[in-house]
This record gives C-alpha cells, structure tokens and sequence, in this order.
C-alpha cells in the first residue's frame, strides 16, 4: 500500500524484452540503497516488485497485462518516472490509500500554468465516470490529488509547485498519456450500498 506522495524520480536506464513482458532498470540516485529483493515500489502508479538492485539503480519486470493497462508500452531511455516505497506501519499517511492497481491510461488534454501551480485536464476514462467526483481523491502517476473539476468528458487536477518540481509532471505536455487510480474507497462503499439496495 501506498499514500500517493512522491519521494523521489527515477530515470528509465534499461528495457529489455522478455518473452510478453518488458525488464526495466531504473536509475534513481540513492533511493533504492535500503531495499531488498521483493520489496514494492510505485513507479508512476504501477505497484512493481524489485528483482534486483545496486545502491543507484533497480530492476522491474512489467508484465503483458500491466504494458496493455498504462504507458508503459511506450516507455524509451531516458524517461522520468515517479517513485514511491511502500508504506510502514510507522508512516504517516499524509495523501490517501493508493495500491498501485492501475485502472486506465488517460490523456493529458491541457495544461494551464497559474500564478501558483498548474491546472492540468485529462481525459475522462471510460467504465471509472463514478469513482471520479469533485473534491474526490484520485492517484495520477502514483501522485495523491484531489479532483478540482470534473464534466462529463474531462476531470482536472491543481498542481502545486513542490509537486511539479518532484514529479514527472513537468515533463509531461498536452496529448501525452497518464496512469490513474481511482480511490479505492469508494469502490467499497458502491459494494457496500449495492448490498443494502438487496
């Protein structure tokens, strides 16, 4: 489990095929120098486990179902992704529970720059309409936001400075694609409601 506050970013080192999946190596600093063999780490909202390690760098294989749900298709050397540990019983939960089950891959439509921070838009991703509500929470990229906008086709986000400049975010622009989770809360309460309505 996760809370969707970034600790660090990482730089893709490596891809090599293997058989439907892909074997990454990401270069993250000194971010990794207290893990071990099997220990999970968001990378940009995707729960991976770590298969090997040096004190700067980790390898991750992603599987087929995990290259069809989010960009990591796409992914190429060079790329900046989100990284965040695993939450210990000890941690403060400051943004919400997030697992790392991505749910959709979805498209940056605009980015606005304000005076403070930024506005980005995304696309609305379809089957998910009800878990996306106004002053929500959601997790794109791994990263815990709370939904300031949402219509019928688009749901936007505001992004303060100290997150732009820890994040992918930056690095993203318009027509790019995104991670997302949806809060996992209410799809318990949908269950929990479906039962009474029995």
């Amino acid at each position: 489990m996760f809370t969707g506050l970034v600790q660090a970013t990482g730089k893709i080192a490596e891809l090599r095929e293997a058989g439907e999946g892909l074997r990454i190596v990401i270069e993250a600093g000194t971010f990794f120098d207290e893990d071990r063999i099997g220990d999970s780490i968001n990378v940009s909202g995707v729960c991976l486990t770590v298969e090997s390690f040096t004190e700067t760098r980790a390898e991750f294989f992603l599987a087929e179902e995990t290259l069809e749900k989010t960009w990591f298709s796409n992914l190429s050397k060079g790329q900046k992704v989100n990284l965040e540990k695993a939450l210990k019983a000890e941690d403060r939960m400051g943004g919400h529970v997030v697992q790392g089950h991505v749910e959709a891959c979805v498209e940056v439509k605009n980015i606005e720059e304000l005076e403070k921070g930024w506005n980005m838009t995304f696309s609305m991703p379809e089957g998910l309409e009800n878990y996306v509500v106004n002053k929500g929470f959601i997790a794109v990229e791994g990263i815990s936001l709370t939904l300031t906008e949402v219509t019928e086709k688009s749901f936007s986000v505001t992004v303060i400075p100290e997150t732009w400049k820890k994040t992918n975010f930056s690095e993203k622009k318009e027509g790019d694609h995104v991670n997302i989770e949806t809060d996992v809360m209410a799809r318990y309460a949908e269950k929990m409601i479906d039962r009474e309505a029995r």
